[in-house]
């Protein structure tokens, strides 16, 4: 008798259960998004606000402004859409780009040159930024800099970061197998959860990846540090096997000599590690040097 009336409770009120539990799952994860943006303060400070002025007038019985607040709530969430474009943007990017969409691929040998060249730069401590360019066009950033179109030569990348090359100052975009351009300008990440010793080239890096589904790989001038950005995060203090997998993962990258097998399984099974850890903050992880605050670099 209980057994059938909680079968037909469940069988009536099933839906409301699974609006609730969408609901919370998505103010949840809105809540993570949010927290440590600019967009969270003043998105608290609205609805503080807002529930204020809606407590004190049914309290008080204030008829018109009640009104008001009813008529003007369409508005009110085009206001929203408006005040938070960049954090809006940035998580539709965050999900365009999701491997299940992708549509680029890296063969292998592209990514072991790039990978070596990467550790190259960091033996000689020559400060680089580097974007790879995945499904959204770079366009617009490597006009701002210097075209190359050039093949991916480890001795042309280490030429354009040294110190003394004119081309040496900005970031190196890359599209598919080929230098797109170099010394170019990319975009500095505001975001207020970016740890202060953090330079210029891991906040252009965030930047960059906030606002495109590129992967922006970071070489520190001062510690030689290797990073890696990707989709908003940042991993700092990567070994060649972890900078070499994270790299097949993110450009869905296909091993030529079998197409049906992902180079990031191979790649995995190679280096047999999990993985650096992801930090939204920038990570307080050890450099490889034992300094666990690197001084900040510049953009040069």
């Amino acid at each position: 008798m209980i057994l059938g009336r909680i079968l037909d409770a469940f069988s009536e009120h099933w839906r409301s259960g699974v609006e609730v539990f969408l609901l919370a799952v998505v103010i949840y994860h809105a809540y993570l998004y949010f927290r440590g943006t600019r967009g969270a303060k003043v998105l608290t400070g609205l609805l503080v606000l807002f529930l204020s002025v809606i407590f004190f007038s049914q309290l008080l019985q204030l008829v018109v402004i009640t009104w008001i607040i009813k008529s003007l709530t369409a508005f009110f969430a085009i206001a929203l859409v408006v005040i938070f474009q960049p954090e809006l943007r940035r998580a539709l990017a965050a999900l365009g780009s999701h491997r299940f969409f992708t549509t680029i691929t890296v063969n292998r040998e592209i990514l072991d040159e790039l990978t070596e060249t990467v550790f190259d730069l960091s033996n000689r401590q020559l400060g680089a930024l580097i974007a790879v360019e995945r499904d959204i066009n770079l366009r617009q950033y490597a006009e701002s800099g210097v075209s190359l179109d050039a093949e991916i030569t480890r001795e042309l990348i280490v030429t354009i970061f040294h110190s003394r090359t004119p081309l040496h100052d900005g970031g190196l975009v890359i599209r598919n197998d080929r230098v797109v351009a170099a010394a170019c300008i990319f975009p500095v990440s505001a975001r207020e959860d970016i740890e202060r010793n953090l330079g210029l080239r891991h906040r252009a890096a965030l930047g960059l990846c906030d606002d495109t589904d590129a992967v922006a790989i970071v070489v520190s001038e001062e510690t030689g540090i290797v990073s890696v950005c990707h989709r908003g995060k940042l991993e700092r203090n990567l070994t060649p096997d972890q900078l070499r997998k994270r790299l097949a993962e993110a450009l869905s990258a296909h091993d030529p000599t079998n197409d049906k097998k992902p180079v990031n399984e191979q790649l995995g099974r190679e280096a047999g590690i999990a993985g650096g850890r992801a930090d939204n903050l920038g990570g307080h992880q050890k450099d490889r040097r034992n300094e666990q605050h690197p001084p900040p670099e510049s953009q040069h």
